[in-house]
């Protein structure tokens, strides 16, 4: 019997991993970063920040959205984290079980995406310091790892009682000596 994942659970699984990842950014970029409003932080000294990340970021009208309205910005993460609930849901089946090791599987692609955007847009077009670029890659490992985390917490809760009862959910992978058995 295969155990098949409703599109409720897919959502409420990508829209816990989306708050996971707000609730990471707050506490890195934020509380620790600096990027609210007249906060300096790790990333937004001026003794060791390019001027041009500052400026852009803080100064240069108009402001980042995340800024001057950060429900937009807050939404359209929450929509990244059901989106990934759905790429997790079909490839799951494929990697092996167990929340540490799908969740680092996960929180390692959601990363790959985020780092991808910070290395073209602040190290790239900014110039920010390659130190600092790295501190805010370690940042978004937080944000992604805690989305991957909570997403396949949410999406994969229970499966494994059903496979001890002989059910093959989604994330039982099959081998050569099964198939022979």
């Amino acid at each position: 019997m295969r155990h098949t994942i409703s599109i409720w659970r897919t959502l409420a699984a990508g829209l816990a991993g989306g708050i996971a990842f707000v609730l990471g950014t707050f506490v890195t970029f934020r509380l620790l970063g600096g990027s609210r409003l007249g906060a300096e932080g790790l990333l937004f000294d001026p003794d060791t920040q390019h001027p041009k990340v500052i400026t852009v970021w803080k100064e240069l009208e108009p402001l980042p959205r995340i800024l001057e309205n950060p429900l937009i910005i807050l939404g359209g993460i929450l929509a990244f984290g059901i989106g990934y609930a759905f790429v997790y849901r079909s490839i799951a089946p494929a990697w092996t079980t167990g929340l540490h090791s799908r969740a680092w599987r996960l929180g390692l692609i959601v990363w790959l995406g985020t780092v991808f955007a910070e290395l073209m847009g602040p190290f790239n077009v900014l110039h920010q310091p390659v130190n600092l670029s790295v501190v805010a890659w370690a940042m978004w490992a937080v944000c992604a790892f805690a989305e991957a985390y909570a997403l396949v917490f949410v999406l994969d809760r229970g499966l494994s009682k059903g496979r001890e009862q002989g059910e093959r959910g989604p994330a039982h992978r099959s081998t050569a000596a099964e198939s022979n058995a």
